[in-house]
């Protein structure tokens, strides 16, 4: 555990005490940190994979271990149903649910837009659009019960556009980012606040996937604090969104959190 994750598991949130929590995407980056810090505040966590069983099973292994209580849930959130599945099994398992956070989502591969398949495209928008708001559907019966949070995960391309060959993954998270504002109206007489996390240049195993040494670099001279973010660096914009403490009157936001890249 970083010294950065250490000082996270220190603070204390009582409200977010028992509280039932799915994350999607959450076996590796930032959907680890962030299970890992609402298990350290007493929230049931569900921690949803797809693909990576081995980190999300080690995952679990460090929340029991450390006195946590946490539910694995495997399913490739992309595909009709899947996600619906994941939703109401989540929150069977635990009998409740109070947050949800739509973190699953990838590029998908580098691919220019005078290049893309109608394969691609479908591919890129079920798992990075599409599968927010099922999730968010299949979420909202079980939310309204006793009011809750959904704290989506956009991206900083979102706003910029997207680097080389991720023009579709911007669109995708900016589909994420309007959809957040919209249903923080729709779902606001539910009791059910919804807003988002925009993180920057953070160093996971997305971008060991998708960007070389020297795309890294180039990204890390345009950032104003002069290093790139780690996963941890986000988890506290998302315990501040969940805390109804901290951000009661806070809905239909988006905390962009990239070392001042990008100041809108």
């Amino acid at each position: 555990m970083t010294e950065l994750a250490q000082m996270l598991a220190s603070i204390k949130l009582p409200d977010l005490s028992g509280k039932a929590v799915l994350i999607t995407g959450a076996s590796t980056g930032i959907g680890a940190a962030v299970a890992r810090a609402f298990a350290a505040q007493g929230a049931k966590v569900g921690v949803h994979y797809n693909a990576s069983r081995e980190p999300a099973e080690k995952l679990g292994e460090e929340i029991r271990a450390a006195g946590g209580t946490v539910h694995l849930i495997q399913g490739d959130v992309s595909r009709e149903g899947e996600t619906e599945r994941v939703v109401e099994e989540t929150a069977k398992t635990f009998g409740h649910l109070d947050g949800l956070i739509n973190n699953a989502g990838g590029m998908l591969g580098r691919k220019p837009t005078s290049e893309y398949t109608d394969a691609h495209y479908a591919a890129v928008m079920d798992l990075n659009a599409r599968s927010v708001l099922a999730a968010t559907r299949a979420a909202h019966p079980w939310l309204k019960k006793q009011g809750g949070f959904i704290i989506n995960t956009t991206s900083i391309a979102a706003r910029n556009g997207g680097g080389n060959g991720a023009v579709l993954y911007a669109a995708s998270k900016g589909f994420v980012s309007t959809i957040t504002r919209g249903h923080a109206k729709e779902f606001v007489a539910d009791r059910i606040r919804v807003n988002a996390v925009a993180p920057g240049v953070i160093a996971t195993p997305f971008h060991e996937r998708y960007t070389n040494d020297e795309q890294m670099e180039l990204q890390r001279r345009s950032i104003p604090m002069g290093f790139v973010g780690t996963s941890e660096d986000c988890v506290g914009a998302y315990l501040f969104l969940a805390s109804p403490t901290l951000s009661g009157y806070i809905t239909g936001q988006i905390i962009e959190v990239n070392g001042g890249q990008l100041m809108p």
